[in-house]
């Protein structure tokens, strides 16, 4: 019954077909994250309600300027997925009621600085790999500063290095940091969030201004870079006191927007001049000049980069051969090697350049050669990485206590009775729910909730079967995912079949390029598709007026018993 209601819910809150299930528990974790949803408390009964997620849904929507749907629709969560600031937008007892009425779009976080005489420092630097040098990035932050000293009465100082090379303090303290780095709110890799900053108090991190050191910092970002001045103008803004902004245009708005242009006359725009000086106060006289000899000079920005003709990492990123293929977090991971590629929700690739396994998934052995299959867990969004004869359980990044573990723990046997020694590939299909993992040409099926947090499932009866019912797809797959509109995408060699609407045969089932759909290659020179690796089960008929219907009539039989077989 509890089901019945959540699909009936999961359906009125999405349209009925814009997001499929886990995009819906993402999409409530994501507006519990940003403050548009209380956390759930089952110990005092305050769980999530209908009514409750659907006025959260109209409230980010209003607060990112949608259309007020109440809806799960594709713009909603197209923004959902859109790189930003990881502070929350809606301040925690801050009251909906009291702010759907403020004609004020800014918004204040309560606390500022009692004083207007502040001390910033660098304590570490973006990697030498970024192209930005230590100089020119204390000259954008300086300027980012700046940007909020010409509205208010505000004067900063940036504190240097003492002879030791030990880096003063400061009000506002400035890194670049990667993943999880000592403040409880780890980063999470390329994309995603970019940065976050603390609010002004006497706390020892008060005003601390943090940036992911793993995104492509630029000074003039392009579409593949990550403007500095930018994010720093926003950060500091939150470091100053002001909580994120529903104005468009303003700098305080949650999401990423692109560079600013020339820095040198960047001004602020009207909701968030009135949010500073609501703080702090106008400045006297108006801007500071910005003839001032005393600033320090910063360079005009680069030129448009020019197209990159070579790719060092095309061959071995476009032929093909990944060793696993995971829907993880609504992106695309492809495994290869020790490296992985990353694609976002939105098909864009993260960079053309793979990762590094060892760097990103804290816990596998640093000497990993290969991936043998990984999927991201429905319910508790645990991911399972599978290598060898061992299997770990990952929370995000890290694994966690107790692995790796045999894989003997997931009780599967071939039909002979001997235990499987690897996993081929692995997925959840999103048409049932169930997982189902491959070994040898035969598959198994899971139903993983109902199941403890910490053990592995034992398969369904009935099971293993021959991977052939899966008709029209490769037999021998290196990986499974649901992807697109929960549709299962099998991935062989440098191909891939899509299995739609949740059926397991199709009439015809196109293979199509992974390496230029998926990775961004070059389409290679047009010649004829290579054959699907169909099974020979087909109905052998003349298609004429006298036997068209008979055929059609076996297809249907035939069609139910094989659905009766695995359903």
């Amino acid at each position: 019954m509890e089901m019945v209601l959540f699909i009936v819910m999961v359906l009125h809150l999405t349209g009925g077909m814009s997001a499929l299930p886990d995009q819906y528990s993402r999409a409530v974790d994501w507006l519990s994250r940003y403050g548009y949803l209380p956390p759930p408390d089952p110990r005092t009964s305050r769980l999530q309600t209908k009514d409750g997620i659907e006025n959260a849904i109209r409230v980010m929507q209003r607060f990112g300027g949608l259309p007020e749907t109440g809806l799960l629709d594709r713009k909603t969560l197209k923004l959902m997925s859109t790189p930003r600031c990881s502070l929350p937008d809606i301040v925690e007892g801050e009251d909906m009621r009291r702010r759907r009425r403020r004609r004020k779009r800014y918004a204040l976080s309560g606390l500022k600085w009692h004083k207007t005489d502040l001390t910033w420092s660098v304590h570490s630097y973006p990697k030498p790999s970024q192209g930005l040098s230590n100089s020119l990035v204390e000259n954008l932050l300086f300027h980012a500063l700046k940007a909020w000293s010409d509205a208010a009465p505000l004067n900063f100082q940036q504190l240097q290095g003492d002879s030791r090379g030990a880096t003063a303090e400061g009000d506002i303290k400035v890194s670049f940091s990667r993943l999880l780095h000592d403040d409880g709110y780890p980063f999470d890799g390329l994309g995603g969030t970019l940065a976050h900053a603390f609010y002004p108090g006497v706390a020892q991190v008060s005003g601390d201004t943090h940036f992911d050191d793993d995104e492509s910092w630029s000074f003039g970002g392009d579409s593949s870079t990550t403007d500095l001045f930018t994010v720093a103008v926003h950060e500091f803004g939150h470091a100053l006191g002001l909580s994120h902004s529903s104005s468009d245009p303003s700098i305080m708005r949650p999401y990423y927007q692109g560079s600013v242009g020339d820095v040198s006359t960047f001004k602020l725009a009207l909701d968030d001049r009135l949010a500073i000086q609501q703080l702090y106060g106008a400045r006297d006289g108006g801007q500071q000049d910005g003839k001032d000899p005393h600033l320090p000079h910063l360079p005009t920005l680069p030129p448009p980069r020019p197209t990159q003709h070579s790719d060092p990492s095309l061959q071995e990123r476009c032929q093909g051969g990944f060793d696993a293929i995971a829907n993880i977090r609504g992106e695309v991971f492809f495994f290869k090697g020790p490296q992985f590629w990353r694609i976002q929700r939105d098909g864009s690739l993260v960079s053309l350049k793979p990762g590094q396994i060892k760097n990103f998934w804290i816990g596998l052995p640093p000497e990993i050669k290969k991936i043998d299959a990984v999927y991201e867990r429905r319910g508790d969004g645990r991911i399972i990485f599978f290598i060898g004869s061992q299997y770990w359980v990952f929370k995000d990044t890290e694994a966690m206590s107790g692995y790796p573990r045999p894989l003997s723990d997931w009780g599967m046997r071939t039909e002979s009775g001997a235990p499987v020694d690897r996993v081929d590939a692995g997925f959840v299909w999103a048409h049932n729910g169930k997982t189902y993992l491959f070994s040898g040409g035969m598959f198994w099926r899971f139903d993983e909730s109902r199941k403890d947090d910490q053990a592995a499932s034992l398969p369904e009866p009935g099971y293993p079967r021959d991977n052939g019912l899966w008709e029209g797809m490769p037999n021998h797959m290196d990986d499974v995912i649901s992807w697109g509109e929960g549709d299962a995408y099998f991935f062989k060699d440098n191909m891939y079949w899509v299995l739609t609407n949740g059926g397991l045969a199709q009439d015809v089932v196109t293979p199509k390029s992974t390496a230029v759909d998926f990775l961004k290659c070059p389409a290679p020179p047009s010649k004829p598709s290579p054959p699907s690796p169909r099974n020979p089960k087909k109905c052998h008929c003349d298609f004429n007026r006298s036997q068209s219907s008979r055929c059609s009539w076996i297809l249907l039989i035939l069609a139910v018993l094989v659905g009766n077989l695995v359903f």
